[in-house]
This record gives structure tokens, sequence and C-alpha cells, in this order.
């Protein structure tokens, strides 16, 4: 049975009366791009959706007004996945114009607006995008939902956690292992021909031991850290939430965002 989350927080299934004046808006942002030959076109959206639903749900969001959740932006900037059938990209200047033109709409009414982003292929859009609205005097920021030191693309990581939400859509059965080398090692190769140039595949990583539950800790992980970022709402100057930690000696440290 699908874990997926369908709370009251969806702004799509509110009417106009019930919004509040001012209220915080999560907008889930992932891609239509190939995740393997075992998970869905749907996995980076279905994913910020659900990191942006149960954050919205947690308790210390919920004043003055628990925050809401727009409709998730399903295509993003998958270039680097064109070479397998079914992948839809609609590149960084039209994801630039989407991502502008919603925060200009949302700041009619909203107050602030955080972006979740579940592809890493969008944060060099997100930089660039959130950037420009907040020297526009938005209060908008972005956070990138993944886990810390996971495999890439559609590896173990990815793997559980779409087993825990969306088992249904997971093809355990096709799972293989892809290209298993640091993405940092690839990096230049990806740039340069695409995933399937390292990756007949498409996977970056090995789904071999993924599990629902190892998922669904990847995912309470994943809302904690969204959630602490959101409440202290910590800007860099690139648009992103950052999440401080204390050092040794005390002193408050940014800790950075994975960029995959």
């Amino acid at each position: 049975m699908s874990q997926e989350h369908t709370g009251s927080s969806e702004l799509a299934r509110l009417v106009w009366p019930r919004v509040p004046d001012a209220v915080t808006v999560l907008v889930p942002i992932g891609s239509t791009e190939q995740h393997g030959p075992h998970l869905p076109f749907t996995t980076d959206s279905v994913i910020a959706r659900a990191v942006a639903a149960r954050a919205a749900d947690h308790p210390s969001l919920a004043r003055p007004h628990p925050p809401l959740v727009a409709p998730t932006i399903t295509y993003g900037s998958s270039g680097e996945h064109a070479g397998f059938p079914g992948t839809v990209s609609i590149g960084r200047e039209a994801l630039l114009a989407v991502v502008v033109e919603t925060v200009r709409s949302l700041s009619l009414w909203a107050g602030r607006i955080v972006f979740v982003n579940g592809h890493g292929g969008n944060v060099p859009t997100l930089d660039q995008a959130v950037g420009r609205l907040r020297a526009e005097g938005h209060d908008v920021a972005w956070t990138l939902c993944a886990p810390p030191g996971s495999d890439a693309h559609a590896g173990r990581a990815e793997t559980s956690v779409m087993l825990h939400l969306v088992p249904d859509e997971v093809r355990v059965e096709a799972a293989t292992a892809g290209d298993t080398r640091p993405l940092a090692e690839i990096m230049p190769e990806l740039i340069a021909h695409g995933v399937r140039a390292v990756s007949p595949n498409g996977v970056l990583g090995d789904p071999t031991g993924a599990s629902a539950e190892e998922g669904a800790a990847l995912l309470d992980a994943m809302v904690a850290s969204a959630v602490r970022r959101i409440a202290r709402f910590r800007v860099d100057a690139r648009g992103r939430l950052t999440e401080e930690t204390p050092t040794a000696a005390g002193t408050p440290t940014a800790e950075g965002t994975p960029e995959e």
C-alpha cells in the first residue's frame, strides 16, 4: 500500500477563503526523468512532495499557521538524462522562468516561500532564480531533500525511499547496479556526454539491499533536516537554507547542502 501523504496542508485542495494571510508556502520541485529500469520517472517529484508535506505537518512549523504545500513542479532541468526515452526536460531557461513567475505570483498573498527540491540538476537554476528573487525583495529560499552521503541516482537510497512511499511502483526484480564510482570522479564525463555514457542502465549507484524500512528512516532524516532549515530560515548568498551546527569551540557553522 502507498505511503504517500495526503493531508490538509495541500493548497490545491483548499478554497480561497481558507487560505491564511501571509502563510508560508512550500513548493516541491522534482523532475520527469529516468531512474534506471526499476524506479518511475516521478521519483524526484514523489520524494520532494513527501518531504514538503511531512514538513508542513510538523508541530514546530505550526505557528502562526501551518505551511501550505503547493502543487509539485514536476518538470525540471534533466538534460543529462536525455539519452533515455521518457525523460522530459524543460531546461534551465524555462525552469528559471517557472520558478521566478511562481514566486512573483505567490508573493501576492503568501508570506515566505520555500522550494523543496528533489533533483540535483535543478540546483544551478534554483541558485540563480532564488538569488534574483531575493534581490527583488521576495522572502524566498530553497532546500534540497537528499540523504547526505547517499549514492547519486536510482541507487539504494532513492530505491529505499520509494519502497516506503510507493512500493507498488518499484520494480524490484529489475533493480541492478549501475556505475558505482564516486560522483566527483564521473562528473566530467556526465557533463560532457550525459548519464547514458557512463551508465547504460541509468543507475549511478547500487540499489542492492534497499528496503522500505531503510527508506522510512531516510525520509524521516530528510524531513527533520528540512524542518530545522525552514524553522531557522538562515539563507546563504545563493538563496539556500543552511543548517547551522555548533563546532567544538561552540561557534555556529553553516552546514553545506549536498548537490546530488
